[in-house]
């Protein structure tokens, strides 16, 4: 039986790429979380006077600290746990090697991290704008559809260059660059569905099927009721 008291709220949004990142981030690190699925135009009263913003996600902590931002509900996420390493740290084996290997090891992971972090923050803002007039031009039938889309394509080709030299987007193990751009990829590929599988992009499209066919994608993906006040709150995450 779960302490649902002592454990942090999580509103999300099934659908919100913002909302999908952080519900990631909390299933690979095994975090538990009172999911409360909301929709936006009703949005609950709690979520308010947590955060005024009023978008998704907002985690409440135990302590009543609000993370109003999907990258610090990552962030926290992994500072929770994180066994598999996606926030590209040195390894503890690297603590046992002599002092010039340890710090080429610590050299190497501290540019992965900067690396992760530049990454993430160019399609955060980037490449997230230029999806927006994609999906835009798309639904308004605009003519200038295909620029549009020639300019998500400049990120596409960086992203499949990446996955040429590494598994994952910034090494051979996923990382949060990886959890954190993926919803966008997805969002795009159904943008034209049938233009994105044809793509010159194959390794772009078998590291997204990779994500959306997992358990853990499943699982992040799967349908609750809509959260009320007073309502009874799901428990989310975990082993």
């Amino acid at each position: 039986m779960h302490n649902l008291s002592a454990l942090p709220i999580l509103y999300s949004l099934r659908n919100c790429p913002y909302a999908m990142r952080a519900r990631l981030a909390i299933a690979a690190s095994g975090q538990k979380v009172r999911l409360r699925e909301v929709v936006l135009s009703q949005k609950p009263a709690q979520m308010l006077r947590a955060s005024p913003k009023g978008t998704v996600p907002v985690l409440v902590l135990e302590n009543k600290q609000v993370l109003e931002q999907s990258l610090e509900i990552m962030q926290w996420s992994f500072e929770q746990s994180d066994s598999s390493n996606y926030l590209l740290r040195c390894n503890a084996k690297a603590l046992s090697v002599a002092n010039t290997e340890q710090h080429k090891s610590n050299a190497i992971n501290n540019s992965q991290q900067t690396d992760m972090h530049s990454l993430v923050a160019l399609f955060d803002t980037e490449f997230k704008t230029c999806l927006e007039q994609y999906r835009s031009a798309k639904r308004y039938h605009d003519t200038q559809l295909v620029l549009h889309r020639n300019s998500c394509q400049v990120y596409l080709q960086m992203l499949e260059d990446r996955l040429s030299c590494n598994l994952y987007l910034c090494a051979n193990t996923a990382s949060v660059a990886d959890l954190a751009i993926m919803p966008f990829i997805r969002q795009m590929a159904r943008v034209e569905r049938q233009w994105y599988l044809q793509s010159p992009y194959p390794k772009v499209r078998s590291w997204l099927d990779g994500f959306l066919q997992s358990p853990m994608f499943s699982k992040v993906m799967a349908q609750y009721p809509l959260w009320l006040e007073g309502n009874d709150d799901n428990v989310f995450g975990g082993v």
